[in-house]
């Protein structure tokens, strides 16, 4: 045969292949000497083999911890709701039903600031009558017992603005107004004390839209040549004045040109 006729050494040298595709051939069987490499891997499958495994969260406290810690956090909560309820009930004592549509905790606070305004534009109309009944010479003493260059004095705390003179009712003077402007987060109360002029009001409100000041609410009172504005104010987003001095300012600034204004009226 010819496999007889094979020398040693071609024997050896001797290799079989097999003609079987790798993906239909049979496992090969132990003991076998084929020298072909083992099939490469698809990329796919060589990603999946070398996927990280998925940490477990550590757990740093028992469950009998964790229990303790939610128990406490929800005795704080009823505590917090027990006392502002408590709080709530008592501010809602302090005013008539009228100003409550609602008993929810925003119907509350916000009837409450509008019986607040409204107190404080009685007491400074009432203030404006008690003014006007007294005769020159009393009115005079009323001012150097008080300490005060108008009868609405008293409402101005720290104002950024003093410029009114004790003779409030002549107008010759260069006096534009007191302004006092208080600023929490975005609301601010502006309270302002100025000569009556034509169409003042409404040219302030126009310059509060200019400069992106929303007047929420409004009280205005008057004694003689006088007027008294109470505003409170929404700070919009876009708006540049970031401090209630800016504020002052820029109502100081308004106040200006309608006197201008008013000044050029008179004279043409």
């Amino acid at each position: 045969m010819a496999l007889e006729a094979l020398s040693s050494n071609e024997l050896l040298n001797f290799i079989m292949f097999d003609t079987t595709p790798f993906n239909e051939a049979s496992p090969p069987e132990l003991g076998s000497c084929s020298s072909m490499p083992p099939p490469p891997q698809p990329p796919e499958t060589a990603a999946q083999g070398r996927k990280k495994r998925r940490r477990k969260p550590k757990v740093c406290k028992n469950k009998e911890e964790a229990e303790n810690q939610r128990m406490t956090h929800i005795a704080v909560e009823r505590n917090r709701r027990k006392q502002m309820n408590e709080h709530l009930a008592v501010l809602r004592s302090l005013m008539p039903e009228s100003y409550v549509q609602r008993g929810d905790q925003a119907s509350i606070v916000g009837g409450a600031i509008e019986f607040v305004k409204e107190l404080e534009h009685i007491v400074q109309s009432l203030e404006a009558k008690k003014y006007a009944s007294l005769d020159k010479k009393n009115a005079t003493n009323y001012e150097n017992e008080n300490q005060n260059n108008s009868p609405f004095g008293q409402f101005f705390a720290y104002p950024q603005f003093t410029q009114l003179s004790n003779k409030y009712t002549s107008q010759t003077t260069a006096a534009i107004a007191d302004i006092e402007v208080t600023l929490i987060e975005t609301h601010a109360n502006i309270r302002v004390l100025s000569r009556r002029r034509f169409r003042q009001l409404s040219k302030l409100v126009a310059s509060f839209q200019s400069v992106f000041l929303t007047i929420l609410h409004l009280n205005i009172t008057t004694l003689e040549s006088l007027v008294l504005y109470s505003i409170s104010a929404k700070v919009e987003e876009g708006c540049q004045l970031n401090s209630a001095d800016d504020i002052a300012g820029a109502v100081h600034h308004m106040l200006r040109i309608i006197e201008e204004e008013a000044i050029l009226a008179c004279h043409n």
